[in-house]
């Protein structure tokens, strides 16, 4: 089974592009994208989700493992993203991940013209991030339970988070309750590079993170191009890395240098120099090393070091 929440409106029996009530999904091994229909009791669903996600118990015998949350971006149709979670949760087990995968389905259209229109639905929907999944995930992690959090957001999915972040700041029972997340990590972020310094849109994201890693790639044509139809838009950092001003707890992993040699592995994949991270074995495998955290940033052997940067080897 797979495990997915979605917060999309439903018609005729199927999930639309627009925003609904939050469905906890139990989606069959056999099943090519997620309907409805398998909708299961909220609290089912995370009991569910974390007796996945227990790997053993810690020294003082609590229940520990991890859960990592996928965020896709816009753009994104219901059989890419159920394919693109599978990608993620098979290639992590394949490198002995034992805990569980699940995925915020946010709504957004299949066309690339309905940007802005999924930029405000994203915003929307943030607060389902907050109050159906980091609010209950956080109260999980409670003194007699040691499961950690973790988010993978792509794309706009890291507009998604950030939002959310934010919106969990703005409520008294979380802020009180001193929540915070495990790894984050955001691939292609379709976000502004300076709004991801020590600014106040970015405040929260940073204060309730361990730490951050953000991958670029210079070569990502799609935030350029949607760079340049939003006039006035500012340059992404999934495309040009984070600024200088970053807080010490975030990263930045070039991934250039990688996707230019390995171009050909990803030949058949659509905008291969945005979506290829889910295709590519290298990536996974360092998204593993980040999710242990065992090994410092500049030590995790997938990547190499150059002129103080950090880079995926090829």
């Amino acid at each position: 089974m797979d495990y997915i929440f979605c917060a999309r409106n439903t018609s005729q029996g199927r999930f639309g592009t627009n925003p609904g009530p939050t469905r906890f999904l139990e989606v069959p091994a056999s099943a090519r994208t997620h309907q409805p229909d398998m909708a299961i009791p909220r609290a089912d669903w995370f009991r569910k989700v974390i007796a996945l996600a227990q790997t053993g118990h810690d020294p003082q015998g609590r229940p520990m493992g991890d859960v990592l949350i996928y965020i896709h971006g816009f753009n994104t149709d219901l059989t890419l993203i159920l394919k693109r979670h599978r990608l993620i949760r098979q290639g992590l087990e394949a490198l002995g991940y034992q805990g569980a995968v699940v995925s915020f389905d946010w709504p957004c259209a299949n066309s690339a013209l309905n940007y802005l229109e999924d930029r405000t639905d994203a915003k929307l929907t943030a607060l389902r991030l907050v109050s159906d999944a980091i609010a209950p995930f956080c109260r999980i992690q409670a003194p007699d339970c040691a499961i950690t959090t973790h988010v993978l957001a792509h794309s706009m999915g890291a507009f998604v988070l950030r939002e959310a972040f934010d919106d969990a700041d703005d409520r008294p029972a979380l802020v009180m309750s001193g929540w915070s997340m495990g790894q984050v990590m955001l691939c292609a972020a379709d976000v502004s590079a300076d709004s991801m310094g020590p600014s106040a849109v970015s405040a929260s994201l940073y204060r309730h993170t361990v730490r951050l890693t953000n991958y670029a790639n210079p070569y990502d044509a799609v935030l350029s191009v949607s760079g340049a139809k939003r006039v006035g838009v500012a340059p992404r950092v999934g495309r040009i890395g984070l600024p200088a001003s970053a807080p010490q707890k975030a990263v930045n992993v070039d991934v250039g240098i990688y996707y230019d040699e390995r171009r050909e592995d990803f030949a058949g994949l659509q905008n291969s120099d945005h979506s290829f991270y889910f295709s590519s074995p290298e990536f996974l495998k360092d998204v593993h090393f980040t999710l242990k955290g065992e090994i410092d940033r500049a030590s995790i052997p997938t990547r190499f070091e150059r002129d103080g940067k950090l880079y995926l080897r090829p």
